[in-house]
């Protein structure tokens, strides 16, 4: 498959030279995914879909234009070299633009030390649809269910990325995935939970009745939800919804938002973001974690590296465009699409883990909200000021006594991640590993 993709990309480098490109990259994927999903018992939806794209980005100096096609016939392929050219020339100048040094590129990567993609035979329909009604029968079999969503797939994608610097490379990766959406009650006192799991090997996917089960048993535990009172609290963020706000850090280091001077973090680089003790870390190198990857959209060598190191913001996630805005060094964090150019953006994240258990933080957190779910979001990117809709269960001296609803916490980011307090309750087999977190005085409007 990889081969294939790799002779599309040459293709499309020779055409754009033809054309008279000074520089070009190109990628192709081609992807099949299958899912199934079931409601009440029968089946929603069924679909499988197959395609192959490619995508060329011409240069021409400090100019640059996408294209992207499903077509792969020669005559396709040399009208979208043309048509890039043609765009690049027009395309407004811009100083940054440009393609790894031959010295910056990655050389010798192990794909197989990554464990990417599973070699087992995709799975059947038939093999989904029983997956969905297992999990469907687990969740009904808990007294008080009255209605199951399921869901089932199965996804298997590779990709190629070629430039006139000489890099080449390509890696597949394949994804099984599993869930239900559990309802208790109706009407206005309808309540629903979830449960899912996703794994690169189809063999390590969590059996269906355990899924259900706890789908179910967290909708259970939402029946009877009610406001809580308004006022200061200490919050704690479950392991689900943790993670959110460690994306919100991400999203205020990304070289594109410090290069537009859009980030509440923008002047904190060597500055204290975190307690003293906790630390972030990407690493693109774990093996069968859909995030790894052995190079770049740009070609670059990934490498483990700390984004913050022992509360200290240490750099920003750059590709090559944005480090040569602020006068600095790529991080390798370029990715892409198609039809887009390069971004930064980051794969695999790990927050340094606390030595209390969930419960252990329960019981110490006094009286305050632990929230499971939250919806929609009013996030400041300038200033960091955070607001979200929030639910999960009301912690009165330590204990849960009931769940709540329809309640607003809010809070500033930069004083909120200064007070943050991790549990040790992270899941291994996520990309992103952040484990529940206590923040202390927090603003919360219920009733």
């Amino acid at each position: 498959m990889t081969a294939s993709l790799e002779t599309l990309t040459s293709r499309l480098l020779d055409a754009a030279r033809k054309a008279g490109a000074e520089a070009a990259d190109a990628m192709a994927v081609t992807g099949a995914s299958l899912s199934i999903d079931l409601r009440v018992g029968k089946l929603e939806q069924a679909e499988r879909a197959e395609a192959t794209e490619i995508g060329l980005r011409v240069l021409m100096g400090g100019r640059q234009a996408c294209v992207s096609a499903s077509d792969l016939s020669d005559r396709t392929i040399e009208a979208l070299a043309e048509r890039a050219v043609a765009m690049a020339r027009e395309a407004p100048d811009d100083p940054t633009v440009g393609l790894a040094e031959a010295s910056q590129l990655a050389r010798g990567w192990d794909i197989a030390a990554f464990d990417l993609s599973d070699p087992a035979d995709e799975p059947s329909a038939a093999a989904l649809e029983q997956d969905c009604r297992e999990v469907e029968a687990a969740a009904l079999s808990r007294s008080g269910i009255t209605q199951v969503e399921s869901s089932a797939g199965y996804s298997a994608r590779a990709i190629h990325i070629a430039a006139t610097n000489g890099f080449s490379g390509g890696y597949a990766r394949t994804s099984r995935s599993l869930s239900a959406v559990a309802f208790t009650g109706s009407g206005t006192n309808m309540e629903r939970d979830w449960s899912g799991e996703s794994r690169t090997y189809q063999a390590d996917l969590p059996a269906a009745k355990g899924i259900g089960e706890l789908a179910a048993d967290r909708a259970l535990a939402r029946a009877g939800a009610t406001k809580p009172k308004t006022g200061t609290y200490p919050v704690l963020f479950d392991e689900r919804v943790a993670a959110s706000l460690i994306g919100h850090l991400l999203s205020a280091i990304n070289g594109a938002a410090i290069a537009r001077g859009a980030s509440w973090l923008r002047d904190a680089l060597g500055q204290q973001v975190l307690p003293a003790g906790l630390s972030v870390i990407e690493d693109p190198h774990r093996a069968r974690i859909g995030g790894s990857r052995p190079f770049d959209a740009e070609g670059l060598p990934t490498a483990r590296r700390a984004l913050v190191e022992n509360g200290i913001l240490t750099g920003w996630t750059l590709d090559l465009g944005t480090a040569r805005k602020l006068g600095m060094q790529s991080t390798a964090n370029a990715t892409r699409g198609t039809s887009s150019p390069p971004s930064p953006s980051t794969s695999n994240i790990d927050l340094t883990l606390g030595s209390a258990s969930l419960s252990d933080m329960l019981r110490d957190m006094g009286t305050g909200l632990y929230v499971t779910s939250m919806i929609g979001s009013t996030i400041n990117p300038t200033t960091g000021d955070y607001s979200r809709g929030a639910a999960g269960f009301w912690v009165q001296n330590g204990v849960i006594t009931h769940p709540v609803n329809e309640c607003t916490i809010a809070g500033n980011l930069r004083d909120m991640l200064l007070r943050l307090v991790p549990a040790n309750d992270a899941r291994d087999h996520l990309s992103t590993r952040v484990p529940s977190c206590l923040i202390d005085g927090m603003t919360l409007a219920g009733s």
